[in-house]
C-alpha cells in the first residue's frame, strides 16, 4: 500500500528506531512512549488488522515478540512486566490501519498513570448464557 505510514516504516523508506527486522517484521519505538521502551512490532506486509491474517501471518507474526520482549526486558533492567495490545478496528481504538503489535514495558514507578482495565461484567451472563456463546462461536471455527 503506498500511503500507508507503517508498510513505509517497516519497509524503511522512512527512518525510524529500529530495534529489531527480519523478512517478515520490523519493530520500532513508538514515537508516543506510553511507557520507556513502548516498542511496535509491524509486519512489513500489508495487513489492515487481524481479521486480515491466515494461519501463516499469524505464526511468523507473533512469533517475533519473544524475541524483541526478552530484548526489552535485558536492556531495561527495571522492567518488571509488559502489556502486549493489539487494537482491531476503530471501536477497539485502533489509530493506524496497518496491523501493529504495542510492547509496553511495565515499571513499579508506572503507579495508576497508565493500567489496562477491562470491567468483569460476569454477572450478566449465566453458565447457560455462556454454554450457548461458547456453541456458536465453536460452530463458526475454520481451520
Amino acid at each position: 500500500m503506498t500511503d500507508c505510514i507503517f508498510c513505509k516504516l517497516a519497509n524503511g523508506e522512512i527512518p525510524t528506531n529500529i530495534v529489531y527486522e527480519d523478512e517478515v517484521v520490523t519493530a520500532f519505538l513508538d514515537t508516543s512512549q506510553v511507557t520507556e521502551g513502548h516498542t511496535l512490532i509491524v509486519p512489513k506486509k500489508h495487513l489492515k488488522d487481524i481479521y486480515d491474517y491466515d494461519i501463516k501471518d499469524s505464526g511468523a507474526i507473533f512469533r517475533r515478540i519473544p524475541i524483541v520482549v526478552q530484548a526489552l526486558q535485558a536492556a531495561l533492567p527495571d522492567m518488571q512486566g509488559v502489556n502486549i495490545l493489539n487494537n482491531n478496528g476503530e471501536v477497539a481504538y485502533q489509530s493506524v490501519f496497518h496491523s501493529h503489535i504495542h510492547l509496553i514495558p511495565r515499571y513499579s514507578r508506572d503507579g495508576d498513570d497508565f493500567k489496562v482495565v477491562m470491567p468483569d461484567n460476569g454477572d450478566q451472563y449465566t453458565d447457560e448464557d455462556l454454554a450457548k456463546l461458547a456453541q456458536r462461536i465453536h460452530e463458526k471455527v475454520e481451520v
